[in-house]
């Protein structure tokens, strides 16, 4: 079976897709218009047909609360694997990204974790060698 969508849920689709492309580095690979939401899904540029992110609206009430409550925790609703964690986090912190936890050596890993302006916390992590 092959993974097809991965999907975090959103206060604000357009806000995201920017954030996601124009600062994450992501590639838009679908923008559907569905009424009053779109289907928007962005790809790694680096596998453009790999897995597909999907920038869901965040409509639901369970959704909000789940959403609410992982952030005011400081829980990452995701992860994103980078191969130069530091490099990373600079260049982010360069354009405006805030970050709740700074690089963080955890055992095999090294994380960071950022807020996505968007209602979630992002982690990143570097598989140690």
């Amino acid at each position: 079976m092959k993974m097809y969508i991965k999907s975090v849920t959103v206060d604000d689709q357009k806000k995201a897709l920017d954030f996601y492309t124009g600062t994450l580095g992501f590639v838009l690979k679908h923008d559907i218009p569905l009424g009053e939401f779109r289907w928007i899904t962005v790809v790694s540029p680096e596998e453009t047909d790999g897995v597909e992110l999907g920038l869901e609206p965040n409509q639901h009430p369970a959704s909000k609360a789940y959403q609410t409550a992982l952030k005011a925790d400081g829980i990452p609703c995701t992860a994103f694997s980078v191969d130069d964690i530091a490099a990373e986090v600079d260049r982010l912190k360069a354009a405006g990204v805030t970050f709740t936890r700074d690089l963080t050596s955890a055992g095999a890993v090294t994380i960071a974790i950022l807020d996505d302006t968007c209602g979630n916390l992002i982690q990143l992590v570097q598989f140690n060698q």
